[in-house]
């Protein structure tokens, strides 16, 4: 497991490639929004987590500011989501349209590889959380290391618009490096920008 410091914040991370379930974790976070109850609540924490199509994701230090724009938003009370966790994906994606982000950067019916993060306010024992994180998840837990074997950089280019400029770029790894470098920033300058 993977952890982030930020202040008083502590995100623990978990990467999945592949995952066997992503359907099923799907409906259940659509189940568990829906719940009530204590079995609603049971459910929701659960599934308390943020997850993330690794796909999607350039670099550790793309997914690291993402969580870090989560915390800074929802430490000054300006969520734009519902939880932290959502908060997440909504910086990740290079438009204001949460509904979009959710549906590009969260859990979908074909995710084949997935972050699964959690943002605490005060550090307990992590193996209850990473006990809780695998339960969710029928997949295989991999480094992260691994992920550049899973990043989709067709569609992150895709995503933030970058056709030409990817063009331009002359080689792979020339690309692929200017391509990380915009989705860091996009993700970065998203609260300015606003």
């Amino acid at each position: 497991m993977e952890s982030f410091q930020f202040n008083h914040n502590v995100a623990y991370a978990l990467l999945f490639s592949p995952v066997n379930n992503p359907g099923k974790i799907k409906q259940r976070i659509i189940n568990a929004a829906k719940a009530t109850g204590s079995e609603g609540n049971e459910e929701r924490e659960a599934v308390n987590f943020s997850f993330i199509d690794a796909s999607l994701i350039t670099s550790r230090l793309h997914l690291e500011t993402a969580i870090h724009q989560a915390i800074i938003a929802e430490s000054q009370g300006l969520l734009r989501t519902k939880t932290i966790h959502s908060e997440i994906l909504f910086a990740l994606n290079p438009t204001n349209n949460i509904t979009e982000a959710i549906r590009r950067y969260g859990v979908s019916d074909t995710s084949n590889a997935l972050f699964v993060v959690h943002i605490v306010d005060s550090p307990g024992p992590i193996s209850d959380l990473e006990i809780k994180m695998k339960q969710a998840v029928d997949g295989t837990m991999v480094p992260f290391d691994e992920l550049a074997k899973v990043t989709d950089w067709d569609k992150i280019e895709k995503y933030h618009k970058l056709a030409n400029e990817v063009m331009e770029k002359g080689d792979a790894v020339q690309a692929r490096t200017f391509i990380d470098n915009v989705a860091i920033s996009s993700v970065a300058m998203k609260s300015v920008m606003q």
